[in-house]
């Protein structure tokens, strides 16, 4: 639906006219994220300022048009593809750091600013954020907070949750609200920051965060571990998750990647590796010596396939080569992979790797399996071909059974990518009627008019 003229000249005089894009090619690059979905927007606008973004939400709330905002849409779950059309509120041009604290270890950052950008600012003076997406190059906080992104470094320092004191973001009505407190302890009033982390646009807008800052480690040093099955393997990551010397980083890959790194790599794997685990551990000098021994100690009572261990950045890199060679080998090999990001208990990894196992020789397609194995979750990537309409009905059949696996061991259908549209008709599988209800009772009080990110997150009430 065409916007109306009124709003055209409203947008006009709250951005400017080089910042608001009208043309159909213009708005249509701001249609999609990295999910590959697609519904073009029929306005985009880049907002600057908090002050805009108020007035914006505004005029979206006077004439009733949904407002989707976008970070830098690295997202793999739709949340920021505008289905219902309307106005998509770019943040991108509010990255700008507004206040930095090392004596309260915190930093205030606009929603826009990319991961990478805040870590670059942050490492001279020897400080980090705990989230580190694979996308950080790209990806904004203000999109990290959205979805509560992650990473490798989770599994020690915890998401976007564990590590933010405050936030300042615009409601449904315009109203701009600040939750939490600069202080790392506080209990006034209920939990508003943790609410809206995770909730991908749908209550209010993000344009400012209060962020808490971890000491930059000095040193690491990195393990790769090969086993014979995923069983093996899942028994070391328990017993490294039960020890007293926690990883900053314990990554898994199945199998089937180990596979695809023989045929598509010059990396050289013993062919009897099933399972590979990367176990990287961080510290001062001193404190780093006495974990390596006991990491080393507890991989090495469980009799592994191998264990070698890097001492140095440029060994470090070498361990860690057959991880990144994987995402780029997936993307060529299929384009049209389904990638799904699932949480299970850890002593459930084995029982939900066997399970995969048997749906991948179901179905007669390769599942491969790696992630954040510290944490329990896993990137589950269905291979097939969408020109194909076996394989094609075969993925689309395989994913309901993949939930259903994941949530009989307990676990949950989304770690760190969010819900969007890609899961949000799945979400009735883990959550009650009850609890459904009462999360379109609090979208009702942040945003009446339902006017923000709509038809995202969890199933309409019908």
């Amino acid at each position: 639906m065409p916007i109306k003229p009124a709003v055209v000249e409203a947008l006009l005089t709250i951005f400017g006219q080089d910042d608001v894009y009208l043309d159909a090619a213009d708005c249509w690059i701001y249609g999609y994220d990295n999910s590959k979905l697609h519904h073009p927007p029929d306005a985009v606008a880049m907002a600057s300022s908090h002050e805009q973004v108020v007035a914006c939400v505004a005029l979206c709330k006077e004439y009733q048009i949904p407002l989707t905002t976008r970070g830098r849409g690295t997202g793999t779950t739709g949340a920021a593809v505008p289905t219902s059309g309307g106005i998509v509120l770019s943040l991108e041009r509010m990255n700008q750091v507004l206040e930095f604290d090392p004596g309260n270890r915190s930093i205030r950052v606009q929603a826009g600013i990319t991961n990478l950008a805040l870590q670059n600012f942050l490492k001279p003076h020897h400080f980090f954020w705990a989230p580190d997406p694979s996308s950080a190059e790209y990806c904004s906080v203000g999109g990290n907070l959205a979805c509560n992104a992650a990473g490798p470094r989770a599994v020690k320092y915890g998401s976007c949750r564990d590590n933010t004191l405050r936030l300042k973001a615009v409601t449904g009505n315009a109203e701009t609200i600040i939750t939490g407190s600069k202080t790392s302890k506080g209990v006034v009033g209920l939990d508003l920051t943790r609410l809206l982390i995770g909730s991908e646009g749908c209550l209010a807008i993000i344009t400012e965060a209060d962020l808490k800052l971890l000491p930059l480690p000095s040193d690491k040093n990195t393990f790769r571990v090969l086993f014979s099955s995923h069983a093996e393997a899942s028994t070391a990551i328990q017993a490294l998750m039960a020890q007293a010397h926690t990883p900053c980083a314990l990554e898994f890959m199945d199998h089937h990647a180990l596979d695809l790194l023989r045929q598509h790599s010059p990396l050289e794997l013993p062919q009897a590796a099933a399972a590979m685990l990367m176990v990287e551990i961080d510290g001062d000098p001193d404190s780093l010596a006495v974990s390596s021994r006991h990491i080393e100690s507890t991989l090495a009572a469980l009799s592994p396939l191998e264990i070698n261990c890097a001492h140095s950045p440029e060994q470090a890199k070498e361990l860690w080569q057959a991880r990144k060679a994987l995402s780029p080998i997936l993307r060529n090999l299929a384009p049209n992979k389904i990638n799904e990001d699932v949480v299970v208990p850890i002593p459930q990894l084995s029982n939900l790797l066997t399970g995969l196992d048997q749906l991948s020789e179901r179905y007669n397609l390769p599942i491969v399996n790696f992630g954040h194995a510290g944490n329990g979750n896993l990137h589950v990537n269905i291979l097939y071909d969408a020109a194909d309409p076996i394989q094609d009905q075969n993925a689309k059949s395989c994913l309901p059974e993949i939930f259903s696996l994941v949530l009989s061991l307990d676990g949950t259908l989304s770690g760190e990518h969010g819900v969007g549209i890609a899961k949000r008709d799945y979400v009735d599988r883990e959550l009650g009627e009850t609890e459904l209800r009462l999360m379109r009772q609090i979208k009702q009080q942040f945003d009446p008019d339902l006017i923000l990110n709509p038809n995202k997150g969890w199933p309409t009430e019908s």
